[in-house]
């Protein structure tokens, strides 16, 4: 095997492969057997580094050079001067947003300062391809452990004394799910990987799969020795071409070196594997809507109990968890269930993965340990809010979380805390929101996701998420009153008290902390027929300032519906009762004389 002088490590997940990452490598690897470099230096692809904001990511190892918003024409330069000169391009290195310094090691980045990779340990290190690279970083060495030395149960107490919860949503103590499976008898049983991540602006579990499959794959391996289960099913939406692609060339190396399939590293375990594709159905994301899909049912959730543990997949007990927590499995068993919980808080250990987004300067995945505040992720990971707008509000849990506000700011992220203040934790999706977002359409958003991902079984679900957002599009469009507001939160509690599954029981969320954090943006709207962050089309109301109006009728040429009248070179004025709101004369005036309010 060659042994190379430096590597080139190139972002592969969707987001830089979007921005032409796998050109850049064609591009880099071209350029290096140009310069006769082929045997000194090697390219390879990754898994996502994280820092989306700035992709494409092309880092450079040993010196640890982090280029940012790498282009396939910048191969060249990179190759001549940093690999054949031993110069750096500086233009292409991160530059601080505050100091204006370039920073050559992403270590010394305020993005990554923070962060304890322990889920993501392996994403943007490693060839997600290369089963052997996976193995130089402690790969399948888990799963020999607990093979060579340890017994189910003390596996499972393993997991049980780290602290580890479901990364999912739920929270439920992982190692205590695989207990109840474990104690379930049967002739079959079952290990399910939820890989099916529907939430808007979420991309933590694909990321992960893209990046390091061969983590899940142990991971599942470990439980279902622990639990008595021979056959796993990777439950995956079809949507993610990529991680599928990455998860079944893992599994090939795996057959092929003898860690998936009959008698495993001789110790006489057998476990097989198999992908499972999912049609992008959000409530196919808990568990038991998502087994009833992998039986080729429609995916419905069912009353629980009986739980999966004790009757799941084709009514054998099944062990269902998410990617997140699959990936901290591994990491567990070889560095131990003290080294896990003496990072996080009390009750919730280890480190979450965020999907940062929204109106944030740096957009990207991150990994933090629990009981860090949304201050700290906000304006030291995420570099604070774009274009120097005011922070207004961030939605955690997706759909199913809540807005939380600038109150909120120094609230330790955790299990409990989130809930408490009224959102979640849920899969781990965060978006940011500025002072230009009207949080009642915010609301009105995220219900419309829930009304269409809704599965219908549960009138609660079904009909009164339906009902909530009417109402809100009726406030909205300036035809709401006070009575509607009190109707959306006497709803929004009953749906939450009467829904059959955690869909249902948790999309009045968005409404409920709206409502309380933001209730004088509510008034706004239902008494003055206002919409304070001016985003309500039906609420805008178009004037113009005679003073800056020089009549040259462009707004009038633009008006679709006439509702603009005056003299060349004298003031027009807008008909209110004819103004449809289209905003083409603010667009067409050249002289800032439209006013919108």
């Amino acid at each position: 095997m060659a042994s190379y002088k430096m590597h080139l490590l190139v972002c592969g997940g969707t987001g830089c492969r979007a921005s032409e990452s796998a050109k850049i490598v064609e591009e880099l690897s071209v350029e290096i057997k140009r310069v006769g470099l082929e045997n000194d230096a090697q390219v390879l692809t990754t898994g996502c580094f994280g820092f989306c904001e700035k992709g494409p990511i092309v880092k450079v190892v040993p010196d640890n050079t982090f280029y940012t918003q790498v282009k396939p024409g910048d191969c060249k330069e990179i190759i001549e001067e940093h690999i054949l000169k031993g110069r750096k391009v500086k233009r292409l290195l991160y530059e601080d947003p505050t100091t204006k310094e370039h920073i050559e090691d992403s270590k010394h980045m305020q993005f990554y300062q923070k962060q304890i990779r322990i889920a993501l340990r392996n994403c943007g290190f490693i060839d997600p391809e290369n089963i052997d690279e996976y193995i130089a970083r402690d790969g399948y060495s888990a799963l020999a452990k607990v093979l060579g030395e340890y017994t189910p149960q003390q596996t499972i107490d393993i997991i049980k004394k780290s602290g580890l919860r479901g990364r999912g949503g739920g929270g439920f103590p992982t190692g205590l799910k695989w207990e109840i499976a474990s104690k379930n008898k049967a002739d079959q049983k079952y290990v399910v990987c939820n890989a099916d991540e529907g939430d808007p602006g979420a991309f933590m579990d694909r990321s992960i799969l893209e990046g390091d499959p061969h983590s899940i794959i142990e991971a599942m391996a470990i439980c279902g020795y622990s639990i008595g289960a021979t056959k796993g099913i990777i439950y995956i939406r079809a949507e993610y071409p990529l991680a599928i692609s990455r998860l079944k060339v893992a599994g090939r190396q795996c057959r092929a070196y003898g860690l998936l399939g009959k008698d495993i590293m001789g110790t006489g375990f057998d476990f097989e594997l198999e992908l499972r594709y999912g049609a992008g159905a959000f409530v196919c994301g808990e568990e038991t809507a998502l087994i009833r899909s992998m039986e080729g049912f429609r995916g419905e959730p069912t009353v629980k109990p009986p739980f999966p543990a004790e009757k799941g997949y084709m009514g054998k007990p099944t062990n269902v968890n998410n990617v997140e927590t699959f990936a901290n499995v591994p990491a567990i068993i070889l560095k131990g269930a003290d080294w896990f919980s003496s990072i996080g808080t009390e009750k919730s250990k280890g480190t979450k993965v965020f999907a940062l987004a929204g109106k944030i300067n740096n957009v990207g995945l991150i990994e933090v340990p629990m009981g860090i505040t949304l201050r700290e992720v906000i304006y030291e990971i995420g570099g604070g809010i774009k274009g120097g707008k005011k922070f207004k509000a961030v939605q955690t849990g997706g759909p199913s979380g809540g807005c939380l506000t600038e109150k909120h700011l120094d609230v330790p992220i955790d299990y409990d805390n989130l809930i408490a203040a009224g959102s979640m934790m849920g899969s781990g999706g965060m978006i940011v929101m500025d002072e230009d977002d009207c949080m009642v359409a915010v609301a009105k958003f995220y219900l419309e996701f829930t009304v269409e991902e809704s599965c219908g079984k549960c009138a609660p679900c079904r009909v009164g998420n339906k009902r909530l957002h009417e109402n809100l599009e009726k406030i909205c469009n300036g035809r709401g009153t006070t009575e509607d507001v009190e109707y959306l939160k006497n709803l929004g509690k009953v749906i939450k008290d009467t829904a059959l599954c955690g869909l249902g029981q948790t999309s009045p969320n968005p409404v409920l902390s709206t409502i309380e954090h933001f209730y004088d943006e509510y008034l706004a709207h239902v008494t003055e027929r206002r919409c304070p962050a001016g985003q309500c089309k039906a609420l805008k109301l178009y004037t113009i300032i005679a003073d800056k109006c020089t009549g040259c009728t462009a707004c009038v040429r633009a008006c679709p519906v006439a509702a603009i009248t005056g003299e060349k070179r004298q003031p027009h004025v807008i008909d209110a009762e004819k103004c449809i709101r289209c905003g083409a004369c603010f667009d067409k005036c050249k002289f800032s004389a439209i006013h919108v309010q």
